[in-house]
């Protein structure tokens, strides 16, 4: 109980007078003037300094209080500003390399177009899809002779095509421009290193397996990321197709271990605490990073910098239980040898 309340104050009403806020009480006989009211961040407390008076005495009094936290709003970018398309950065370079040979600067050509330098820059970043007539506006700015509207429709049409999960589709604009990919599987390969025949026995949609060999060829193509991969040993057993997809599937892991940009580590059946599920961090050259978290009805995602900063730890502790790069193509080329052929 504060000091106030102690000695009986009512509730009241408060006032501006020259000395500071004044606070009248419910008994005209009973008020007190505030002096100072501070919020402590550190300890998220609040004292109020003031004095009591009524007709008899005047009393000074001090009250800590446990203060409401406060609230900071941290302002970031959306995971779309983020996370440029492979087709966005296509068209982009595309029209950098008009304007170049047109002589014209970013300015210059806004001017024409009537848009900003910096709209101008966006766009051959690839950080924004610009409609079809400011694409046509361009390609006649530049005397393109077609080549902009044309570049337009083969790349960013190709859009609207790619079949992802509602789920999933922020992930690979993410993936496909890191330069550090860590993944952590628990049931089956990940879709960036799974053969053909491996994803046909699970893909039965002719389009999102396109698109999965389309994500797969524009990843791990030079020049490819560092990658990072932690895979339970259970998904060396698991059958998916014939015995002869399992040991091509295998075997193009064990090809795949040897790139040196690749650290491929199978986790043996052990318990590591919070590896519940598989999921995936695609980090930018910017340090930035976004994460897909496999879930119950699908899958996540995120990027939250405490969801980050966890799976950034459970990656760690599942590398440190996991076999080392030699210790694991060992243990492959068993299974493939025991198991599969």
């Amino acid at each position: 109980m504060d000091a106030a309340a102690a000695i009986g104050v009512r509730p009241s009403r408060t006032t501006a007078t020259s000395d500071g806020p004044h606070h009248e009480s419910a008994d005209p006989a009973l008020n007190h003037s505030l002096l100072s009211n501070e919020h402590h961040e550190a300890t998220e407390t609040r004292t109020m300094t003031g004095d009591f008076k009524n007709t008899l005495n005047r009393v000074a009094f001090t009250s800590t209080s446990i203060a409401p936290p406060v609230r900071k709003i941290v302002m970031a970018s959306t995971i779309e500003n983020r996370m440029r398309t492979p087709e966005l950065q296509s068209f982009g370079a595309e029209v950098r390399r008009l304007r170049e040979a047109a002589g014209l600067k970013q300015a210059e050509l806004g001017a024409l177009t009537n848009v900003t330098r910096a709209y101008i820059g966006h766009v051959e970043l690839g950080k924004t899809r610009c409609r079809l007539d400011f694409a046509t506006r361009l390609d006649n700015a530049l005397q393109a002779d077609g080549d902009i509207i044309r570049a337009w429709h083969e790349l960013l049409e190709k859009m609207k095509s790619i079949k992802y999960a509602a789920y999933f589709v922020n992930f690979p604009k993410a993936e496909s421009t890191a330069n550090l990919i860590r993944v952590y599987e628990t049931h089956i390969v990940n879709g960036l290193f799974q053969t053909e025949a491996y994803s046909r026995a699970i893909i039965k949609d002719p389009d999102i397996l396109s698109t999965r060999l389309n994500r797969q060829a524009h990843v791990m193509s030079d020049p490819t990321p560092r990658i990072f991969v932690v895979l339970e040993e259970s998904v060396l057993y698991r059958q998916v197709g014939t015995p002869a997809v399992m040991c091509e599937q295998l075997e193009y892991l064990l090809k795949l271990s040897e790139h040196p940009g690749m650290r491929l580590q199978v986790l043996p059946t052990v318990y590591v605490e919070d590896a519940r599920a598989a999921f995936a961090i695609a980090t930018q050259a910017d340090r930035s990073d976004a994460a897909y978290l496999v879930t119950g009805t699908g899958g996540m995602t995120s990027v939250n910098p405490e969801d980050l900063a966890n799976l950034t730890e459970r990656f760690a502790s599942l590398q440190a239980e996991a076999l080392d790069v030699r210790a694991t193509r060992a243990l492959i080329r068993k299974v493939v040898e025991e198991r599969w052929t």
